[in-house]
């Protein structure tokens, strides 16, 4: 069990309860694992926001049943804020528009989802969608709203049907809702809810009894990972899933700055976690997911234990056909930015990833070309059956002008890629990780008004990057919960602005390319600008618990250069990616010595056989493989060759 995880036994009615499960499961639901392959489905929030209703949510999920399912797509997820009202004055950080009932938990908004009225909840769109054969999702925000803290609902003990009491008291919202933990980027809707006592446990209990009552199959919960991550809230999710006599996929979101070390804690209570901001269809988000897809996969984390069965590093959505943008109040308006090579390269490393697959794009305007990307044979069943994934360094690659596009001449090998240093930045990561030490206070004029940390020498002196330090200072609008945990703790503020303190996670959803930088906002009495720093010369943000690490302030991607993949298929098959990340053509070349090198032995066996070796995306036989294998890719573009022999 992971940091933060309840100590408390468990209930003794827990074993009776399991065997019951057992009973109502069946013996193949029982037995079958929870996301045993990288699910896949269609998810609302690309092409409508926030503002999908039940008319469009239906005609997407009957195309996904007729055209994605028997390519294994069979999830139909409704993303956030589905129980916010559509009217004027609503959008995604507004307050007092929810639908909550008087036990403080959300139901749908009855306007956009009219067959909601008869039990203000979403049985019967979960109904017909398991008629057409598809399972169904929903997007949840951590903890509790505002707004139900604000109201002071009671809490829902389902042992009952009554209000919660404990100790002889009977328990409300204003009692388990952490204000000064609100969600960084949407701090007017969720906060964090106290799992460390009976009351916060047995809301969020009463929350996933309704979903599973409602026939949910699916819930992608928010704001609880990455920058924003809530360990203890994580495994007490995971923990009240196992009570349900349903199965149900948890999925964490977001993934900013997620690191392998931060998941190897969390991934086995989850069956899906984000490892990047959102990404949308710029070739900047694209680019940015080949170092963090590379480093999951180096750490073995690819269909690692998970709840219940696998868990999944996740690329996020793929964004193709109509869209809309970020956190507006529209639909879908226009087409995909990427190109048709940027799209394809995007669906090949996301299935040699092995990256969960949800479509994004509206699918009442599903083309074609879309739809034969999305369905390519031999990439899901890389994405699905594929074993050994894993980047493959040993190309070598030159740029090809135009006139040289049909050359086989070889040149000498590029670097992968290029990082550019023009500063630094906080980055946050697990405090087990060695690269967070070296926090040091630094006194001035007698006072210790200073957090610092080397990064460099100079002339034979350190160079120093430092902050501020002040004790927190409340003001007559922040609402003051559990002072005494803050004792501590202080403000790191920029000493060039004014009531300028840093943050320890966004106050806006971040793209997968967003560059880091250190990030200030007005200084308040809230967990994400609480810093202490400890005995071992750690950062902690009180927030996340996360702690502090310094790293270059644009590091990032650079678009050029060449990157590859390799993975096994069952039968023996080897499946080879090439990607190029130029802004021109690159001719691509692999050898055959280093894929043995880096398969194995077994892959001699390969090397003496006659092997034959397909184009993946045009189905082209490339006849016999030789000494090397070597490709001109398009810009942007990428190819992947299934290689049998």
């Amino acid at each position: 069990m992971g940091p933060g995880a309840p100590t408390s036994p468990p209930p003794p009615w827990r074993p009776l309860l399991c065997f019951a499960l057992l009973l109502c499961w069946g013996t193949s639901e029982a037995n079958e694992q929870h996301a045993e392959l990288p699910p896949r489905g269609w998810n609302s929030y690309d092409s409508f926001s926030w503002i999908v209703d039940e008319n469009a949510f239906m005609q997407n999920a009957k195309i996904l049943a007729e055209k994605l399912l028997p390519h294994g797509y069979k999830y139909a997820v409704i993303d956030y804020l589905w129980y916010r009202k559509y009217v004027d004055g609503a959008y995604t950080d507004s307050y007092g528009f929810d639908n909550i009932d008087e036990w403080g938990r959300p139901f749908p908004d009855l306007q956009r989802f009219p067959s909601s009225r008869s039990d203000k909840g979403f049985s019967q769109i979960a109904n017909k969608i398991h008629g057409m054969g598809l399972k169904f999702g929903i997007h949840l925000m951590k903890g509790i709203s505002l707004q139900a803290v604000n109201e002071n609902t009671p809490i829902l003990d389902i042992k009952t049907g009554k209000p919660y009491i404990e100790d002889g008291q009977q328990w409300t919202a204003r009692d388990i809702g952490l204000t000064h933990r609100t969600c960084a980027w949407m701090p007017h809707g969720f906060m964090s809810v106290n799992t460390d006592i009976g009351a916060g446990r047995a809301f969020l209990r009463s929350l996933y009894r309704q979903y599973a009552d409602w026939g949910v199959d699916f819930v992608k919960v928010d704001c609880i990972f990455g920058t924003d991550y809530s360990p203890k809230e994580i495994i007490t999710v995971s923990e009240l899933l196992q009570e349900l006599d349903r199965p149900i996929i948890l999925s964490i979101s977001p993934g900013t700055e997620v690191t392998p070390a931060l998941a190897k804690n969390i991934s086995q209570y989850v069956n899906m976690y984000r490892i990047t901001g959102d990404d949308w269809d710029s070739w900047k988000d694209v680019s940015s997911h080949f170092d963090v897809s590379s480093s999951f996969a180096a750490a073995n984390k690819i269909g690692a234990t998970g709840l219940l069965g696998r868990s999944w590093p996740d690329l996020d959505m793929l964004p193709f056909g109509w869209l809309t943008n970020a956190g507006i109040n529209q639909g879908p308006h226009r087409k995909c930015d990427l190109t048709s090579d940027e799209q394809r390269t995007q669906m090949a490393l996301w299935s040699m990833a092995k990256s969960p697959l949800m479509y994004g794009g509206d699918l009442i305007h599903l083309d074609n070309d879309t739809l034969s990307i999305i369905t390519n044979p031999t990439l899901l069943k890389i994405n699905h059956y594929s074993i050994n994934n894993m980047e493959f360094h040993h190309v070598y690659s030159e740029r090809i002008s135009k006139e040289d596009e049909h050359s086989s001449h070889f040149k000498s090998q590029d670097h992968v890629h290029l990082l550019k240093d023009d500063g630094v930045a906080l980055g946050l990561t697990t405090c087990s990780d060695d690269k967070t030490n070296g926090w040091y206070m630094f006194s001035q004029h007698g006072k210790s008004d200073h957090i610092c940390r080397n990064y460099g020498m100079q002339d034979d002196k350190n160079i120093s990057f430092c902050l501020g330090k002040t004790k927190p200072l409340l003001t007559l609008d922040d609402t003051i919960v559990h002072t005494e945990d803050y004792h501590s703790k202080f403000h790191l503020e920029n000493m060039n602005i004014d009531n300028a303190c840093l943050d320890a996670s966004p106050s806006r959803r971040q793209t997968a390319s967003d560059i880091k930088i250190p990030l200030f906002s007005r200084c308040r009495w809230h967990a994400m600008q609480m810093w202490e720093l400890n005995e071992k010369g750690k950062l902690v943000s009180s927030y996340s618990r996360l702690c502090a690490i310094l790293e270059a302030s644009n590091k990032r991607v650079v678009t050029t250069g060449a990157r590859s993949w390799v993975a096994t298929g069952s039968k023996g098959e080897i499946y080879l990616a090439f990607f190029n990340l130029d802004s021109i053509s690159r001719k691509i070349t692999a050898r055959l010595s280093d894929l043995e090198k880096v398969l194995g032995r077994g892959f001699i066996r390969f090397r003496r056989s006659t092997c034959g070796c397909t184009d993946v995306w045009s189905g082209r036989n490339l006849g016999p493989v030789k000494e090397e294998i070597s490709a001109v890719v398009n810009s942007h573009g990428s190819m992947v060759f299934e290689i049998t022999c």
